[in-house]
């Protein structure tokens, strides 16, 4: 979590102030619980409230007094007792710290995830207003980075809206997985704790109540978590990686908006690179990279170990914080993309009606051509095209194999642009759901 990669918002919820302020939340919701049950006195658990609410928890003296102890629950909780007072001797009843910090955990993800999602909403939006933008917009399709047949940018966007609204229920999903709450006690039996108590705190968190928790809340939700979070800057990448390629100069179909004053190179005055993209293919890797210690964290030692909690304190903000970074810049870029339908025009004649292969092959077999004998004939001609000799269009005519077959006006025929974008329409609706 490095400030160049990070946007207030995010960052505030993994702040030491947040956390502390959650963990009070916590304990005092759970000494309401308690309260209410007649384990500790009404008077103690409105005395935390009124005196630990209020308070702004001192991080440097949380920090010094785990210095001594070298251990953080009870640093805060001593702290908090400094505020509270003798009746600080009812916070934590039948507790133990796992119960505060994986609840505290799954509320932070809880607020990140809300965070994200809003992000691929925002993400959304623009891809779709720049879709409906270029729905028409002609261009060459490419398998293998070579030419194929004619798509539309906008189909290219349609595509990426459709994954995004992919991610978007991913993330949907994901906050459910994580926003469960456990305070059972020591191995998570309830032996000092009635299960009253976590289902109190769990309704005043919003979250569910962790059926099973040993002492931690099982560690698969968080490695199902974070993969999704992983999936996600896989999407980013896949995009980023289209306008990479479509800004090469050979291509120059679409590019980063380039800013009054920016520069693209120190030794090179020319040089409009694709920086934002190529910054988005590095933080896709960060953010995958924490999915698999996320998964190595679920086999923990019989009801609990710690070693997973050095992992989360690093991934919790780094994934989230990255993510919620990557889905803003993402945004940018799309929105203000520099679109050049005459150079994607351009592109598409370059191999001379070549991307009408497919429909002359399909009018020879329909022609009564066998598919070998077809294919054969084709390919000779696009050759020629390959070579630079000439037009696919001209071979073909010339061609007195192919003219057993097929007339001027057959041929010509198959050369009709609208013929590749005729389901444009369709896909479209499909995708948003639109007529």
């Amino acid at each position: 979590m490095i400030p160049r990669y990070t946007r207030p918002e995010m960052s505030a919820i993994w702040t030491p102030e947040t956390r502390f302020r959650i963990w009070f939340e916590i304990e005092a919701h759970a000494a309401d619980a308690m309260a209410e049950l007649g384990i500790i006195p009404k008077e103690a658990a409105r005395t935390i409230w009124e005196k630990g609410g209020p308070a702004t928890f001192d991080v440097d003296r949380i920090d010094e007094i785990e210095r001594e102890v070298k251990h953080d629950v009870i640093a805060f909780l001593t702290h908090l007792a400094e505020f509270v007072g003798p009746d600080a001797r009812f916070v934590h009843q039948g507790m133990t710290s796992s119960d505060v910090l994986d609840t505290c955990f799954n509320v932070q993800l809880v607020r990140a995830t809300d965070l994200l999602i809003a992000d691929v909403e925002a993400l959304l939006a623009a891809i779709k207003r720049r879709a409906y933008e270029h729905k028409d917009t002609v261009c060459i399709g490419r398998s293998h980075g070579i030419h194929a047949e004619p798509v539309t940018f906008g189909l290219k966007l349609a595509q990426a809206y459709a994954e995004f609204d992919r991610a978007k229920q991913r993330l949907e999903m994901a906050r459910a997985e994580i926003a469960t709450c456990a305070i059972s006690g020591a191995v998570g039996t309830f032996a000092n704790i009635d299960p009253r108590v976590e289902a109190h705190v769990a309704e005043k968190l919003g979250l569910a109540v962790e059926p099973v928790s040993t002492q931690v809340i099982p560690r698969d939700r968080h490695a199902m978590y974070f993969s999704v979070l992983a999936v996600v800057a896989s999407s980013i990448e896949r995009l980023a990686t289209e306008v990479r390629h479509l800004q090469r100069t050979e291509v120059l179909e679409a590019e980063e908006y380039f800013s009054a004053g920016q520069k693209g190179s120190s030794a090179m005055p020319h040089k409009r690179n694709p920086v934002l993209t190529e910054n988005l293919t590095g933080l896709a890797r960060l953010v995958r990279s924490m999915a698999f210690p996320a998964m190595e964290n679920v086999a923990l030692w019989h009801e609990r170990d710690i070693s997973h909690s050095s992992v989360e304190r690093n991934i919790g903000p780094d994934a989230t914080v990255t993510l919620d970074f990557a889905l803003a810049r993402l945004t940018g870029v799309i929105d203000k993309l520099v679109v050049y339908p005459e150079n994607m025009q351009r592109n598409l004649d370059r191999l001379g009606g070549l991307h009408n292969s497919q429909r002359v092959l399909l009018a020879l077999t329909q022609k009564g051509a066998s598919r070998e004998d077809a294919y054969r004939l084709v390919q000779r001609n696009a050759m020629k095209v390959w070579r630079g000799e000439g037009d696919f269009i001209a071979f073909l005519k010339a061609d007195p194999d192919v003219r057993k077959y097929l007339s001027d006006a057959d041929i010509e025929e198959k050369f009709d642009l609208g013929y590749h974008t005729k389901h444009v329409d369709t896909i479209f609706a499909r995708v948003f759901g639109e007529a």
